[in-house]
């Protein structure tokens, strides 16, 4: 009988531990984790778009803007290194691999308006219809960019708050989850974005 009854409260223990879990929103760190792992992987995406429009792009300018050889040059360069870093599986919890991706990226973005500033003095180009496209679809990426990488920084403060609100700190504490700081805090002062203007 008391074997029983000492069986019946561990069971009983047992569930009003599980509910006070559930209550206590131990499940939301794993969760908001995750939206922020799915908003990293559409800026990804939306990058890589760009990154694939950068060949044609220059293609194309270069068919009509020979000349301008060393804006052709710096934005094969940034594309280059855009795309030839190895992005660790760790890269939300490595501050320093973040920063590095983010310049990067803004390398490209500066070089990409240099490339667009040129086409100011080619009035050929400007009416070209595969050169208006392609500033088209990529003041498009641009703004899917943005959109994803505001995104990626709500879902990711949506966690941080989540992570250093008690009680579940103590949750995201046992269970690994830390605070994080990779935040997109912009572009740097020397990268604009691309912006497209279809001339007068």
């Amino acid at each position: 009988m008391q074997r029983s009854f000492a069986k019946l409260a561990a069971m009983m223990f047992a569930l009003f531990f599980a509910v006070g879990l559930a209550g206590c929103g131990v499940n939301d760190v794993p969760k908001l984790d995750e939206q922020v792992k799915a908003a990293w992987s559409e800026v990804l995406n939306q990058y890589q778009r760009r990154s694939d429009l950068v060949p044609n792009l220059v293609e194309t300018v270069k068919g009509y803007a020979k000349q301008e050889q060393d804006t052709l040059t710096q934005v094969t360069e940034a594309r280059a290194k855009a795309t030839q870093m190895q992005v660790p599986p760790d890269i939300l919890n490595n501050p320093q691999a973040f920063h590095q991706f983010e310049q990067n990226q803004a390398e490209l973005g500066g070089a990409l308006s240099r490339l667009l500033a040129v086409s100011e003095r080619y009035p050929d180009l400007k009416s070209n219809a595969n050169f208006l496209a392609l500033q088209s679809q990529l003041e498009g990426t641009e703004n899917r960019i943005a959109v994803a990488r505001r995104r990626y920084n709500l879902s990711l403060e949506a966690y941080d708050n989540n992570v250093q609100s008690f009680p579940n700190s103590i949750w995201a504490n046992i269970a690994g989850f830390k605070y994080r700081d990779e935040y997109f805090k912009g572009n740097p002062a020397n990268a604009t974005a691309p912006t497209v203007d279809f001339g007068k």
